[in-house]
C-alpha cells in the first residue's frame, strides 16, 4: 500500500521551519516548529514581512526585492518578543508566484531551545542541531562539574590559608598572619600603631590552677581584646601569653592611651574558673609608625617591646608609648619581674589568690 505526501508534507518533514509564501507575499503554509514558535498568533494569512524583519541584506524591504534574493543568505529577526534571530533561504516554489523559505535558529539555537520548549522531534531527524544540543548539554554539565570542583578546591585553598594565620586555641591571628598584615602595612606606608601586650602574673594561674585554667584565661583575654577594638584591628597572639594588636589610622596619643587603659581594666578584673577567680592584668607597650618613617617591621616591633619593658619596669598593669629616650633608659634597667623570675611572679599570683 502506497502513501502520497503533498510537498508541505515533505517540507514539514524535511524542514520544519519551512514558510511558502505566495504572490502578495503572504504567508499560505508554515511548518510545525515555526508554528511552536508563535502558537497564538495565526500566521496563516498574514503578510511574511509583517511577521519577520530582514536584517540583511538591508536592501530588502518589499516582497519583490525578497523574492529577487532567491539563494541568498537572509538574516531574520522575529518582529514581536521574543524578537528571536533566524537564518533563512529563499527558494521559488513549485506553484506560480509562490516561494519557499527554509528557516533555522543558526547560532541562537541554544536560545531558541530555550525560549521554546523545544525537543529533537521538533526538528528535521537528519538535523545536526540534535547532536549540537548534546554536545553543549555535555558542555554545560561538564563546566559546571568543574566549577563546582574548582570551588571546593578554593574552599580548602581558604580553609588552609585560614588555619595557617590562626591560633588554633584563641581563634584569633597568629604571628604569621601578623607578620604578614604588619608588613602589608609597612609597605603601604600608612600610619597605625602596634600594641604588644603581655599578661602580667598569668605564668601564676598555669602553675597554680592548671593548664585548664590558662587556656580558659586565654580564651577569655582573647574575647575581650576583640571587644576593645575595632573591626578593621588586627588582634594576633604571637606566644603563650603575649598578643600585638595593629591599629589602622590610630597615633593619637590620648586615643591609644585611652584603648590601653580600656583593655588593661578589663584584663584585671577576676575570671571565675571552676569555682575559682583566675586573676592576671596586662602591661602594654605600643610603638607608632608614621608615613616616610622608613621602619621595618622587626625595628616597629622593637619599639613596642621597648615600651613594653617600660612598663613591666614600672611595675606592670601600665601602658607606654615608645620615645627614643625609652631605649636610653633601657640600658640601665634590670630584668623585670615576670620575665626573668618566674618564681616571684607565682608568689605574687599566690598572694592575689589570698586577698581574693
Amino acid at each position: 500500500m502506497s502513501t502520497t505526501f503533498s510537498i508541505t508534507d515533505v517540507l514539514d518533514v524535511f524542514c520544519p521551519m519551512n514558510v511558502i509564501i505566495g504572490g502578495t507575499g503572504h504567508i499560505e503554509h508554515a511548518g510545525p516548529t515555526l508554528r511552536k514558535l508563535r502558537p497564538e498568533t495565526q500566521l496563516l494569512g498574514k503578510p511574511f514581512l509583517e511577521i519577520f524583519e530582514i536584517r540583511r541584506p538591508r536592501s530588502i524591504v518589499d516582497v519583490q526585492q525578497l523574492r529577487a534574493s532567491a539563494g541568498t543568505k537572509l538574516h531574520l529577526q522575529l518582529r514581536s518578543k521574543p524578537q528571536t534571530e533566524l537564518k533563512g533561504v529563499l527558494v521559488p516554489g513549485l506553484g506560480d508566484d509562490q516561494a519557499i523559505i527554509n528557516l533555522s535558529f543558526g547560532i541562537s539555537i541554544v536560545d531558541g531551545v530555550r525560549d521554546y520548549a523545544l525537543t529533537s522531534a521538533d526538528f528535521a531527524a537528519t538535523d545536526l542541531t540534535i547532536e549540537m544540543l548534546y554536545l553543549v548539554e555535555a558542555k554545560s554539565a561538564a563546566m559546571e562539574a568543574s566549577r563546582k570542583l574548582n570551588l571546593r578546591l578554593q574552599g580548602a585553598m581558604i580553609a588552609a590559608e585560614e588555619q595557617a594565620f590562626t591560633d588554633t586555641l584563641t581563634g584569633l591571628k597568629n604571628r604569621r598572619a601578623m607578620d604578614h598584615v604588619l608588613a602589608r602595612h609597612i609597605e603601604w606606608d600608612t600610619k597605625f600603631a602596634v600594641m604588644n601586650i603581655d599578661l602580667d602574673w598569668f605564668k601564676a594561674v598555669n602553675d597554680t590552677m592548671g593548664h585548664a585554667a590558662g587556656d580558659h584565661v586565654l580564651q577569655k583575654v582573647a574575647r575581650i581584646m576583640v571587644e576593645e577594638t575595632r573591626d578593621k584591628d588586627t588582634v594576633a597572639r604571637v606566644g603563650g601569653d603575649e598578643f600585638i594588636v595593629l591599629l589602622p589610622g590610630a597615633t593619637d596619643h590620648a586615643a591609644l592611651t585611652r584603648i590601653s587603659q580600656r583593655i588593661i581594666d578589663r584584663l584585671s578584673q577576676p575570671i571565675p574558673f571552676q569555682g575559682e577567680m583566675c586573676r592576671i592584668s596586662a602591661s602594654i607597650g605600643t610603638a607608632i609608625h608614621l608615613p616616610g618613617s622608613d621602619q621595618t617591621p622587626a625595628e616597629l616591633l622593637e619599639n613596642a617591646d621597648v615600651a613594653l619593658y617600660a612598663s613591666k619596669h614600672a611595675g606592670r598593669s601600665r601602658q607606654t608609648i615608645y620615645s627614643s629616650d625609652l631605649r636610653d633608659n633601657a640600658r640601665n634597667f634590670s630584668e623585670p619581674t615576670g620575665r626573668a623570675d618566674a618564681v616571684g611572679e607565682k608568689r605574687e599570683g599566690e598572694e592575689l589568690a589570698k586577698r581574693a
